[in-house]
């Protein structure tokens, strides 16, 4: 007989009690360039307690927008465990916003309080007239905040809160979280997390085929708390009781050393770059990464070097993290059972396979399904129970079909689930009819020593309508010869896809989530502002 009883909610003040609870002693690591806090679960569920009631003497209801505009540090956790426990929504604010997108999705998400490191008032300072919604600021640390209005000092706002919350009934598809899109294609864009969906992503990342989350661990999170909830992962350490290291704003790859050498993760994550950086830094620095069992890294395709690079010097496997804002972690790299040990990187630098929850499809560009056998290209699809299904105020629903997400990626998958991108539908270069990778070009010409870092983007071509144009940065004491990365390139890609057209620049321009601005590189090419050399053309 069918059981017509309410199922018991799946949110996210239960994930914050049961650790409240079951792990009291794990501990929040909060490091600050000179001293490292420690704090246990403990004495920051007292504080999450004492910011819902504080938050809740201010006025904010369920449903509420209340904004963070901060680092990864232990406040930060705060916020994002007691606000959507309390019924309100968090929304993290990305600090690397231009001012105009920044002032746009604080008055598109009608935020009414604004929670923020001290460091960055002048940033609020700058967009201060345009956002009429905010009633409140919450400054985290000191400084001067005399053009701001109504501010309250973080410390001061829980100093005389009562201990415990009453948590809320809430419905779990109420609205948890909400995060904006860094706007590469029009204005940003918010995408809101459920406190179901969240509930089942932390379940799925705590599972053994994914991150494998226990009390044992202690976690490195370098990925941004202010970008895409830090991929989804935060709830997923508390709820686990793995120790948290938070590194504040001290990102700079010495800082990192530092940090790893002290405490002794077990795992870590973070985008391409800043892995890269340590790299490079414990050429000069001494890392000790024995303590360490997986790093986890993601935000653009990782380059076989580095893979390579920690697995040899140090023994540690990169796994490759694919998902987005809109679908938080979809695939992981994880090499499959019975591989041999000679071929465990030829698995790590893939995109990965679809963890569970996820579907994936691949359609061509009028929308027909094509099959998953590894072979048929087209745009990658998914769905699942975190994945969302619209925007925030129903923004560009062309995204979105019959709960599928479109996500602008193209590539294969085969029938056993295994995805390879090849480039992002706006990258892909069309050259005569047929497709040329920017990411396999990227990932090809990586390899070579001279080379620091490397963008592919199309530029218009009279014969072949659109050719490949190769932007590199150098190593230190290197030259640029394009004829010799050329010569180097030819023997490992088929011929018509060797590009001819190459320029050196000091450094690649960055998105404010760290990957390379290609529209940027484009408008440079368009505005006459790159020296492109070209080399001697092969036969295409």
């Amino acid at each position: 007989m069918r059981n017509n009883s309410r199922c018991y909610p799946l949110l996210v003040s239960n994930l914050f009690r049961y650790s409240k609870s079951s792990y009291p002693n794990s501990q929040v690591i909060t490091y600050n360039g000179d001293s490292i806090k420690h704090n246990s679960f403990a004495d920051v569920a007292v504080r999450v307690e004492k910011l819902a009631n504080a938050l809740n003497r201010l006025g904010i209801k369920k449903g509420d927008r209340v904004a963070t505009l901060a680092m990864n540090h232990q406040e930060h956790l705060e916020c994002y465990l007691a606000i959507p426990s309390m019924g309100a929504i968090l929304h993290t604010l990305n600090l690397k916003l231009f001012s105009d997108q920044l002032s746009y999705i604080i008055q598109d998400a009608e935020d009414k309080v604004i929670i923020f490191d001290a460091q960055y008032s002048t940033i609020l300072e700058t967009v201060l007239d345009s956002i009429t919604h905010v009633k409140y600021f919450i400054a985290i640390g000191d400084g001067d905040f005399s053009k701001l209005r109504n501010v309250i000092r973080y410390e001061q706002l829980l100093a005389d809160e009562p201990l415990g919350f009453d948590w809320p009934d809430l419905d779990e598809c109420d609205i948890a979280a909400l995060c904006y899109t860094s706007g590469t294609t029009g204005d940003p864009k918010g995408v809101e997390y459920s406190h179901r969906s969240i509930y089942l992503h932390t379940q799925m990342i705590n599972s053994a085929s994914c991150f494998a989350l226990t009390s044992h661990d202690k976690a490195l999170i370098l990925a941004s708390m202010f970008h895409g909830l830090a991929w989804g992962t935060l709830y997923a350490y508390w709820t686990a009781g793995a120790d948290m290291l938070l590194p504040g704003d001290f990102l700079q790859a010495n800082h990192i050393i530092k940090f790893i050498n002290a405490e002794r993760p077990t795992i870590g994550i973070a985008i391409c770059a800043i892995w890269k950086d340590v790299l490079v830094s414990a050429e000069k620095i001494d890392l000790d990464l024995s303590s360490v069992r997986i790093l986890f890294t993601g935000g653009t395709a990782v380059p076989r070097q580095l893979v390579e690079s920690y697995y040899n010097r140090y023994n540690v496997k990169m796994v490759q993290v694919w998902g987005g804002t809109e679908s938080l972690i979809c695939t992981l790299s994880f090499p499959p059972k019975n591989v041999i040990k000679e071929e465990e990187i030829d698995w790590l630098i893939k995109t990965g396979k679809i963890v569970t929850g996820i579907e994936l499809r691949i359609t061509d560009g009028k929308g027909s399904v094509l099959p998953n056998d590894g072979e048929a290209i087209g745009e990658l699809e998914v769905k699942g129970s975190w994945v969302a299904t619209s925007y925030f105020k129903n923004a560009n629903e062309d995204r979105f079909r019959d709960y599928w997400y479109r996500t602008g990626d193209i590539g294969t998958c085969t029938p056993d689930g295994n995805v390879q991108i090849s480039d992002r539908i706006k990258d892909v270069i069309k050259s005569g009819g047929e497709w040329i990778s920017s990411v396999e070009l990227e990932n090809k010409i990586g390899l070579h020593e001279a080379v620091d870092e490397v963008a592919v983007v199309a530029i218009p071509d009279d014969k072949w309508d659109e050719r490949p144009l190769v932007c590199v940065t150098l190593k230190e004491g290197r030259s640029f010869d394009p004829q010799v990365l050329s010569n180097w390139l030819a023997p490992q890609i088929t011929r018509w896809c060797l590009p001819e057209h190459w320029t050196q620049l000091n450094k690649l321009p960055k998105t404010s989530v760290g990957k390379v601005d290609k529209k940027v590189l484009r408008k440079l090419f368009d505005d006459n502002e790159l020296e492109v050399i070209t080399v001697q053309k092969s036969s295409l």
